[in-house]
């Protein structure tokens, strides 16, 4: 096995040569152990996303946490958002096989110890440890087919409040998984008018690289807005688990940006009026929530921490500028990019507003998108404590909670290392386009130079 496959909260990988059916069987073998010798838990929730490798890969994997003695809930072909709701109704943690929304060729596993949020940090390390060292317990685990679905559709058409006025939305499910539910969701509601692209489950991915997070990957759906005339493009990652958007222009609106809808739409009956971002936000979703009179809170980056951050902190929404965002207002914290997307729709069928509209007034700043440079798992932490010294000798103003992010008067950098793969994610943004140069270029050169 490869170490560096298993990753700050999760176990992802290229197929077959660094995650394949041994590596299934192994990880079965281990969480399955894992659960029942550290957690005293005997049964797990398993499920698989549509890649061409997740259905070889999930039967090694159950055959794995069979013979480590642990049960199984397998509930077959889902979203994550679907798996996560599946662990929530059994009340059992779980192992989803996914590579989320890396390509075709990769793929790997989510898995959760607690109820809380998938496994992070601490906990990814000491499976890691746990799962190398081989020792692992004997069983014979059951496995139970089951059934999500009717239980999924019904919460959503409860906690969705759609308005009386008709929008016409543009649905990008990218070929992902998303595509097995994403017509029996929209079917609910009558006042969407829908219209598909790309909308066969495919796990080759054959239109874009799934991942709605990047601008590029969703020009097919900019253009079908504006064929269209649609009031609004929703695109999905290839689990279900990242949203992206794209307004009545065929402009893409960044995740922050979207937050900032969404907060302005809460912020009127909330009880905790205290939103968490990520690092890699633009200032301006901070700006709107003091506006606003809330309280920001910028945490780390990562799904699983910014999940474990909304519901540890009892707080009704947050996200990050990946894509991922968690709603935790209507009783159940509910982490789906279907169900974010249908909370957009629901403000503006309550209104009169376009989605360019609910964004007027919002503080401009200058930034770059997230820019992704190669290097290698182990020196991608060397290059950031680099960095890290580098900002200390000058006295700048550092945030450490994720990699560096420093803040000038005029803007700020980010420099962290990636958590999905050999790389660093990089970001700037600045009050002008001069000031964002003069910073892009001092880190740029500075990264360029510890990375030779």
């Amino acid at each position: 096995m490869n170490r560096n496959v298993f990753r700050e909260y999760d176990i992802r990988g290229i197929y077959p040569g660094e995650i394949n059916e041994e590596l299934a069987y192994t990880v079965g073998r281990s969480y399955g152990s894992f659960l029942r010798e550290k957690y005293n838990i005997d049964t797990c929730v398993v499920g698989h996303d549509n890649r061409l490798s997740s259905e070889s890969l999930v039967k090694e994997l159950i055959r794995g946490l069979k013979k480590s003695g642990c049960n199984i809930m397998f509930y077959g072909l889902v979203t994550t958002p679907m798996h996560y709701f599946s662990r929530k109704s059994a009340n059992f943690p779980g192992i989803m096989v996914t590579a989320s929304h890396n390509p075709k060729d990769d793929n790997g596993f989510k898995f959760s110890f607690d109820l809380v949020a998938n496994a992070r940090g601490n906990m990814i390390k000491e499976f890691t440890d746990y799962t190398f060292k081989g020792e692992f317990l004997e069983g014979a685990g059951e496995e139970i087919l089951m059934n999500i679905e009717d239980e999924y559709l019904s919460w959503i058409k409860k906690n969705t409040f759609l308005g009386e006025r008709k929008v016409k939305v543009v649905f990008d499910p990218g070929n992902g998984t998303t595509s097995i539910i994403i017509k029996k969701i929209i079917e609910m509601f009558d006042s969407i008018e829908p219209i598909y692209i790309c909308d066969e489950s495919d796990g080759t991915f054959p239109n874009h690289h799934p991942d709605p997070a990047v601008e590029e990957n969703m020009e097919m759906l900019k253009q079908a807005v504006l064929d269209n005339k649609a009031d609004l493009g929703i695109g999905y990652d290839g689990d279900g688990d990242r949203i992206g958007v794209i307004d009545e222009k065929g402009k893409w609106i960044p995740t922050d940006k979207f937050m900032i809808m969404i907060i302005r739409s809460l912020i009127k009956t909330s009880e905790c009026k205290k939103y968490l971002y990520d690092v890699k936000c633009s200032k301006s979703l901070e700006d709107e929530i003091i506006k606003l009179g809330g309280e920001p809170f910028c945490y780390r980056t990562g799904a699983s921490f910014t999940e474990y951050g909304v519901v540890s902190n009892n707080l009704e929404f947050g996200g990050e500028y990946s894509g991922h965002v968690f709603f935790n207002d209507r009783g159940m914290e509910f982490g789906s990019a279907i169900y974010a997307s249908l909370r957009l729709i629901e403000i503006l069928t309550n209104c009169n507003e376009s989605v360019s509209d609910l964004l007027k007034g919002i503080n401009k700043y200058y930034s770059t998108p997230e820019i992704k440079v190669k290097t290698t798992d182990e020196k991608k932490f060397e290059i950031v404590e680099k960095v890290k010294e580098y900002c200390k000798e000058k006295s700048y103003n550092i945030l450490d909670i994720d990699g560096v992010r420093v803040t000038f008067e005029n803007g700020w950098a980010l420099v962290r290392a990636s958590n999905t793969g050999p790389n660093l994610t990089i970001r700037f943004e600045a009050t002008s386009e001069k000031e964002l140069k003069k910073i892009e270029e001092e880190f740029m050169d500075l990264v360029n130079t510890y990375n030779n």
